[in-house]
């Protein structure tokens, strides 16, 4: 395949050809054939070609072929050909998410978040954003949202588009029978579509259990009894017990066992830290309702003594995504302290954000930089190992990995469409601009527009 930039014009004049500029024809290395097929996200029209002699890599098109085909708009944008007879402008690169438009924007306070996405590669591509209500599966169309180059927010029905960068954020609607259908729909299409949902926490406990990565994730147990958690308990001396469809660490319980003092329960209730401490077993069962069926869709996991600072537990958020080689790649870390008394790390629970830098330099002195390497190859394990078990594609993950005091590295969770809080540091700007980056560079990879390499 053949892959260049071009700059798209509208011809002007009354005729039905395609004008290709000789430096285009050549750099496409295209036959010279009198026909080619223009093709752009899902549309594709067949026209005569004339090529002309004009400087630079230009392409000349009717306004009935522009309507035609629906091309989100003319200027800059990449342009590939994959037998000599064709051309690809593009790609499409589709935003599926929830559009709820409010003084903030077409995707309320999501806005801004939305637009980070556009911008990589703003100049070369053709970025939608649409809800799953805005396809037009008879035509082939997404009627959307376009960035202007001024700022602003353009409706515009465009085709469907190369790739599917999936970021609804609500996990109640895409566990729907018919959100199911509606992604399945892409792939019949061979619509490349990743991030495909959001992980519960058991999910990625199943995916990685037959795989050698497992010896990172702590020892688990879904809807325990009263008696497993006992047994975990009396084995660990403190556990966790987080909702499997949880978030921002709401819902979680830190328990701990001391032979001498007794049952202790932290957790979090009305933006306050709440202790409790139980002298037997019975009254911890009570107060949390095992067998009243309260901690249906719990899962307890194994408490780990992780490492600290000022006598607080750290550990730490890394963001992976894909690149435009399809290779996983390390694109930010944020280190996570938790605040006194807290039962995470979570910054909404008076966590504190520092790089992974700042806080393993504390630990660890001159050592920080060989155990961070440690803990980025043991990233890209997991991802690698979750990817291989996963039935569909993934571009995008966050994990929340420990250290504990004897250096061994564990895996907590694992996010397939991670939040971006630890992005706030102003350590870590150059990180954020670059795994959006990466995200576009993937989507670009998806969509074929790559030089060298077959359709």
């Amino acid at each position: 395949m053949s892959l260049t930039t071009c700059t798209v014009h509208v011809n002007s004049k009354q005729e039905k050809n395609i004008l290709v500029s000789g430096e285009l024809a050549k750099a496409l290395r295209l036959s010279k054939n009198k026909t080619l097929q223009l093709q752009v996200g899902s549309k594709s029209i067949t026209l005569p070609a004339r090529y002309i002699k004009k400087s630079g890599l230009h392409l000349y098109l009717p306004q009935s072929v522009i309507t035609s085909v629906k091309l989100p708009r003319i200027g800059p944008c990449l342009a590939a050909s994959g037998s000599g007879r064709d051309i690809r402008l593009g790609p499409v690169i589709g935003i599926l998410t929830n559009v709820s438009s409010t003084t903030a924007g077409p995707f309320g306070t999501r806005t801004p978040f939305i637009r980070s996405l556009m911008q990589p590669g703003e100049r070369k591509s053709f970025h939608i954003a649409f809800s799953p209500k805005d396809v037009n599966w008879q035509q082939g169309t997404v009627n959307g949202y376009m960035l202007q180059p001024q700022g602003g927010w353009v409706r515009k029905t465009v085709p469907l588009p190369d790739v599917v960068y999936n970021r609804l954020p609500s996990r109640k609607a895409e566990k729907l029978l018919s959100m199911e259908d509606f992604k399945q729909r892409f792939v019949r299409r061979n619509i490349p579509l990743f991030n495909w949902a959001f992980f519960d926490k058991w999910d990625v406990y199943r995916l990685l259990e037959n795989d050698p990565a497992f010896k990172y994730v702590p020892e688990s147990v879904l809807d325990p009894t009263a008696e497993q958690l006992q047994d975990l308990l009396t084995r660990h001396k403190f556990i966790y017990l987080k909702p499997t469809a949880g978030s921002l660490g709401i819902g979680i319980y830190r328990i701990t066992y001391s032979t001498d003092r007794g049952y202790f329960v932290r957790y979090r209730r009305n933006g306050k830290n709440v202790l409790l401490r139980f002298n037997k077993y019975e009254g911890l069962v009570k107060m949390l309702g095992i067998n009243r069926g309260k901690l249906n869709s719990y899962v307890t996991q194994q408490g780990i003594r992780l490492i600290e600072i000022d006598g607080c537990p750290i550990d730490f958020r890394f963001h992976l995504t894909k690149n435009g080689s399809n290779q996983w790649v390390v694109a930010a870390i944020g280190a996570k302290k938790a605040g006194k008394g807290s039962v995470t790390t979570h910054l909404r629970n008076g966590g504190q954000l520092m790089t992974a830098e700042q806080a393993l330099k504390q630990v660890y002195g001159n050592r920080s930089d060989a155990v961070l390497t440690r803990m980025k190859e043991t990233s890209i394990e997991l991802a690698e190992a979750i990817e291989t078990n996963y039935n569909h594609r993934l571009g995008e993950l966050g994990f929340d990995l420990g250290i504990d005091q004897n250096e061994k590295t564990w895996m907590f969770e694992a996010n397939a469409k991670p939040g971006r809080s630890i992005f706030k540091h102003p350590g870590l700007k150059s990180q954020d601009k670059a795994s959006l980056n990466y995200i576009y560079e993937h989507c670009v990879y998806l969509s074929r527009f790559r030089a060298g390499r077959d359709g």
